[in-house]
């Protein structure tokens, strides 16, 4: 059907040419490297694509006109044939050249010119740099690829990759992008292989077996398609194209894989890996160029084979295509140069300037289309990045395995439905990948070397005496090599069987011949970063200073600094030991819940209880003497409220458990021996002028003199025996107060003298024992790992009760020392009960005295402020309640069983009636009753009682029965 199309619009564009005269010619220079595959694919597609343009744009009033050109393969070919297509052609545009370094210096001639340079091939990221605003890249630039290859190496976890590129602006102009990309991933470049265009195959062969003697195993490889097979077929020749390898090339290999020599494919590159753009190549238009390329391409070439359609022949296409519509908008041009004022050609100075070149870079920036590389368009100078195909090379071809586009990371397939999917960078991502060695296994990125070569790892050289429980170093005399031992070597060697690889190492005594120290850990780090020894296994601490030059891995022991010091015994008891037991913020609690329950219980009783009534003084006794009597259980006042009850019941248990918690801990006090550190703080020290002592040669005396001490009041010392005498002498008998050291050592210290010494801290901290290795050593991260599963497994408990000693032997000087005063943290939780039990009681007795008096708050709520109402509901507080049962008499009755009820009377004395004489009547006895005074008949057997604190008992009259 398109080429119907074409054949239509032949017609059409043949009859335009007769009726108006021909279209205007638009010249447009082509730079290419005649002889080679490039040039020869690129002007064969071009060809095509003038003819395809054309054909479906017949109307249009411009066509380009080609005007092709030998750059003769180097920089001054292309810059010379650049100046005389400007000068005698006085082209609008240049297509080319094909290669980044003949680019920079065609580009500058561009911008001198003002006429845009329009690059298919050149693919250096620098070349679209602000400085070269005339030069447009039509083919993804190195950049992109960058976070491509940083993503494989995120899936398959490689943290070290060996870039192999040759020595050009291609080459090189990659690299910084290559190495940020990788940083983002936590990945770096160890070594940087670069190989010279021209270098002979001995020259690569070097270069190969240097790279063997090191640890990486992953290599990418960024150079043309000539040097890289080359690199490919020596590669395997040597050996490194077998299983535990990764090779990955960059898109200007893979994209020309189909014309590399096939026996190079097949025995030097299985299971490489590889990326190149994204073409939609089962669209019929693309099915249709390629039939008609064929034809153009043996119609130029008739001696040569058709290769396999790179992508480099569809960006030339696509950039015919993009400056045919730049060139129709800005219409038919005559003379826009400006005439130069020299006739040599070659004189850069007198170049002609264009003036319409800004109008066509501003068109061309601005086209957009859908070509058959895919989509083009323009930004920042150069192709927008679609998608990255990743390939593994299998037999005579490649395999594709998946994806990778910015927004999504790697995929196994293009997918749209996938819109809402975050960025990823997992090998599950991917199809599975055949490595080399046909191994389905991900290489690792490092390895020990294969040169035999043992790894030299430093460690210290005449330790420090006594402390070769932790690294002892000796020498075999019938060997004369060194025998090393201790906690170290186990928990290193212990690590090291973790490893997923096997290492071959041996231990190096950093000393001098005669077997003296080379120096202390400082200079032992030192000696690793200078590449001396390929590691360092030693109690090593972790230092700031230490990791500007090393790396270290993981922490194995505690990372802090204490202090020893002597225990003494306290022999004088004080007078006042009895208060000992309770902290002072637990002795304010407790009497501060004592008056809170005594006010509670006063309050809920004060109305409905005798014992709980009478003068202020009375009451606030009674109050204090209720509660406090409840230590001993011995209060006698009787509680009638069930609020109250509730109360005192939670109380007393709580006073339970405060009296039986401080008697045991006072008999402790009384009982057990008191063992109490002579110095509790680096602050004592410092006030007292006490001395300090240290370990010989560490990093302590520094932090000691930072801290403020004088040197003068600090003693080094060599081995735990020096630091018990001299702490047992003290400061004043020439020894010491304080010994101030690495926690590991202190505990050491403690295993040999357990019932004389205690450590107080941390007072400093510290990065902790480590092993250093150089910077960037890809044995760090695995060994930190392995040492993390040695730590946290039953192996580290046995490698310390071997070396160090059972950490439980000093456990009964620990409790002793431990302070015995009990603290209001232990019993928070009795008092929050107790507290919230009282607050409710309170509450729910407040609720009801208000809900009695409603009445009371009603009538008076309009007669008085709000003080004034207050003090009312005091003083009805503090009056007795008349309906509480335990003011309530029993109900009496008459001898007929009739219940005599009281009833009021106006004022009247209180009459009381004696049965027992007169007829038929009672003999009245006529009295005021005083306080309590009882009446009682002639025979005893009549008795009334009256209380001149009753009003009711005074307003009554009663008659009295036989009861």
């Amino acid at each position: 059907m398109r080429r119907l199309v074409v054949i239509l619009s032949s017609l059409f564009f043949f009859t335009s040419l007769v009726v108006d005269g021909g279209p205007v010619p638009f010249d447009v220079g082509v730079l290419l490297d005649k002889g080679s595959w490039k040039a020869r694919m690129s002007r064969s597609c071009m060809s095509v694509a003038i003819d395809d343009f054309y054909s479906v744009h017949g109307d249009y009033r411009t066509r380009l006109a080609l005007h092709y050109v030998d750059s003769r393969g180097d920089v001054v070919g292309a810059a010379s044939a650049a100046v005389d297509l400007l000068k005698s052609k006085q082209v609008h545009a240049i297509i080319g050249p094909q290669t980044s370094s003949q680019a920079v210096f065609v580009s500058d001639l561009g911008n001198r010119s003002q006429v845009p340079v329009v690059s298919f091939s050149a693919t250096c990221p620098s070349l679209s740099s602000p400085d070269n605003p005339y030069f447009v890249r039509t083919v993804l630039s190195d950049s992109f690829q960058a976070p491509a290859i940083a993503a494989l190496a995120s899936a398959f976890k490689w943290r070290q990759l060996v870039p192999i590129y040759e020595d050009s602006d291609y080459g090189s102009g990659f690299m910084p992008y290559f190495v940020d990309a990788l940083r983002t991933v936590d990945a770096r470049v160890p070594y940087r292989c670069v190989i010279p265009l021209s270098a002979s195959d001995d020259r690569i062969l070097e270069e190969l077996y240097r790279l063997m003697t090191m640890q990486t195993r992953v290599f990418v490889v960024h150079a043309s398609t000539s040097l890289g097979s080359r690199i490919f077929a020596k590669a395997a020749e040597v050996g490194m194209m077998s299983e535990g390898y990764a090779w990955v090339m960059t898109t200007g290999m893979t994209s020309s894989l189909s014309l590399v020599d096939a026996a190079v494919v097949e025995n030097s590159m299985q299971g490489v890996l590889g990326l190149k753009a994204y073409v939609p190549t089962q669209t019929s238009e693309f099915r249709d160029f390629r039939k008609a390329w064929k034809r153009e391409y043996l119609k130029e070439n008739p001696d040569s084979d058709v290769p396999e359609l790179s992508i480099v022949g569809l960006r030339a296409y696509d950039t015919v295509w993009a400056l045919a519509t730049a060139a129709e908008k800005i219409g038919g041009l005559g003379s826009v140069f400006k005439p130069s004022s020299s006739n040599d050609s070659t004189d850069l100075s007198s170049l002609p300037v264009s003036s319409n070149g800004p109008n066509l870079l501003n068109e061309l920036l601005k086209t957009e289309f859908n070509g058959l590389g895919g989509k083009f368009r323009l930004v920042d100078r150069q192709l927008a990045l679609s998608a990255f195909q990743i390939v593994n090379v299998i037999g005579d071809g490649e395999r594709r395995i998946g994806f990778w586009t910015r927004a999504k990371g790697l995929l196994r397939h293009l997918d749209r439905s996938i819109g809402g999917r975050a960025y990823s960078a997992s090998k599950d991502d991917l199809s599975p990948v055949i490595w080399p060695g046909e191994s389905t296994v991900v290489p690792k990125d490092w390895a020990p070397p294969t040169s035999g070569k043992k790894l030299r790892l430093a460690v210290p050289g005449p330790v420090q005496q006594g402390f070769n429980s932790f690294l002892q170093v000796d020498w075999d005399p019938f060997t004369n090599g060194p025998v090393v031992g201790g906690f170290v070597i186990d928990l290193f060697e212990a690590a090291v069987e973790l490893l997923p690889y096997a290492i071959e190492y041996e231990y190096v005594p950093f000393e001098h011949a005669n077997r003296t120290s080379l120096g202390d850990y400082d200079q032992l780090a030192h000696s690793v970063f200078s590449k001396e020894y390929d590691g360092a296994v030693a109690d090593i601490t972790i230092r700031a200073n230490r990791s500007n030059h090393v790396d270290f891995t993981l922490p194995y022991t505690d990372s802090s600094v204490s202090m020893v010091v002597l225990l003494e015994e306290q022999k004088t008891k004080s007078a006042w030991i009895f208060l000992k037991p309770l902290t002072t913020d637990l002795w304010v609690a407790s009497t501060a819940f004592f008056v809170y329950t005594g006010f509670v219980v006063w309050v809920i009783e004060h109305r409905i209880n005798e014992q709980f009534r009478g003068p202020p003084t009375q009451q606030l006794g009674t109050v204090f003497y209720f509660t406090f009597s409840t230590l001993v259980f011995a209060h006698t006042e009787r509680v009638v409220s069930n609020l109250s009850r509730v109360v005192v019941i939670v109380w007393v248990f709580v006073v339970l458990i405060l009296t039986s918690s401080y008697t045991a801990s006072l008999s402790s006090m009384l009982t057990v021996k008191q063992l109490q550190p002579t110095i509790t703080s680096v602050e004592q020290l410092k006030a007292n002028g006490d001395y300090v002592g240290y370990l010989h040669h560490s990093f302590v005396l520094g932090l000691l003199k930072k801290s403020g001490f004088e040197e003068s009041k600090l003693r080094p010392y060599k081995s735990p025996d020096e630091y018990a005498e001299a702490l047992k002498k003290g400061s004043r008998k020439g020894g010491v107060s304080a010994i101030v050291d690495e926690t590991p050592y202190i505990r050491l210290l403690l295993s040999r003298y357990c019932g004389n010494f205690t450590m107080v801290g941390p007072i400093y901290k510290a990065g902790g024992f480590g092993f250093a290795f150089p910077k960037g050593s890809p044995l760090v991260p695995d060994l930190s790992r392995a040492i993390l599963n040695v730590t946290e497994g039953d192996r580290m408990v046995d490698i310390e009760r071997r070396w160090l000693g059972d950490e439980t032997a000093c456990s009964d000087q620990s409790n002793s020392i431990t302070s015995n005063r009990l603290s209001i943290a232990s019993f928070w939780g009795l008092f929050l009960i107790t507290g919230i039990a009282s607050a409710a009681a309170l509450i729910i007795f407040i609720a009801l005295f208000l809900y009695q008096n409603r009445q009371v708050l009603k009538e008076t709520k309009n007669e008085g402020s709000t003080l004034r109402r207050l003090s009312m509901m005091v003083k009805r507080f503090d009056e007795k309640d008349p309906s509480a049962h335990t003011f309530r008499r029993t109900e009496t009755k008459g001898e007929g069983g009739t219940p005599v009820v009281p009833r009021s009377v106006d004022a009247s004395p209180l009459r009381v009636f004696d049965c027992s004489g007169g007829e038929g009547g009672a003999n009245v006895v006529t009295a005021r009753p005083s306080s309590d005074d009882v009446f009682a008949s002639p025979g005893n057997d009549i008795v009334g009682v009256a209380s001149s604190d009753s009003d009711v008992a005074r307003d009554l009259e009663m008659t009295v029965v036989r009861w």
